[in-house]
């Protein structure tokens, strides 16, 4: 074999690895490509989140909010805040209401822990919206002295926010957790009300993260108890319809035999 032979072989030699190694890289280009473009069951490329497609949309119809659970723990590390809720925004604009659920897994829940006063602030991501909850201690007793709240919708650039406070609202010794399978539902604003609900909370003083022995909120206590009024209510006029018709009775009997 010549050396000029030997020369070509060579070269188609490194020709075809350099062309292997280019169509190489570009399917694995390709291949890589692909794994970053996802798409729905329609088939059109589904882009990845942004923060404006992550506000607010408010919906026309009311539904059942997810519910979250959210811990706020103080400098040492120990939980002073434990909540499990569902959050319903209900937006009122020209008489007619819309309504936005709390995400839990868009939610970032934050605040501070103080001896008489914590707070526990949920944010949704991307400056959608707030709620605050505000817990106070009076000696063995804490309560919630302030609800405030704001949504920024996705559309109509505008902002609703609201607040009540000065309150009393679910008192609860600081080591028991307070329940509410009811929804308890706050007027903020003209045009803004947050609805809560079923809830369970507790703060100041929690054993292990874990919530105290439960304490029925009287949403509860006066749904549960007024069947049973009522029931005892109709058992009472029946028995006193039935003794009167019997007194009627045992009158009239009597007055019959006096003529006789």
């Amino acid at each position: 074999m010549t050396d000029k032979l030997r020369n070509n072989m060579h070269r188609e030699t490194i020709l075809v690895l350099l062309v292997a190694i280019i169509m190489g890289n570009s399917l694995m280009t390709a291949a890589l490509d692909q794994t970053i473009v996802t798409t729905d069951e329609s088939g059109l490329n589904n882009p990845e989140p942004t923060e404006q497609s992550s506000l607010p949309v408010l919906q026309p119809k009311e539904t059942t909010p997810v519910t979250g659970n959210y811990v706020l723990n103080d400098t040492a590390g120990k939980p002073c805040i434990k909540v499990s809720m569902g959050v319903e925004y209900i937006v009122i604009e020209k008489k007619k209401a819309s309504y936005f659920n709390l995400d839990p897994s868009t939610t970032l829940a934050t605040g501070r822990c103080g001896q008489k006063e914590a707070v526990l602030s949920l944010a949704i991501v991307g400056e959608g919206g707030y709620l605050d909850l505000t817990f106070e201690k009076e000696g063995n007793i804490s309560y919630v002295s302030k609800v405030r709240a704001n949504l920024a919708p996705s559309k109509g650039n505008k902002n609703y926010p609201g607040v009540i406070e000065y309150e009393k609202l679910f008192p609860t010794a600081t080591d028991h957790s307070l329940k509410c399978n009811s929804q308890t539902e706050f007027h903020l604003a003209e045009n803004l009300r947050v609805k809560l609900g079923p809830l369970q909370f507790q703060a100041f003083k929690l054993t292990n993260g874990k919530f105290g022995e439960e304490v029925e909120c009287w949403a509860d206590f006066n749904k549960r108890i007024f069947p049973i009024i009522i029931g005892a209510t109709v058992v009472v006029l029946l028995l006193i319809a039935v003794l009167t018709f019997l007194i009627i009775w045992n009158n009239r009997r009597q007055a019959g035999y006096d003529r006789i």
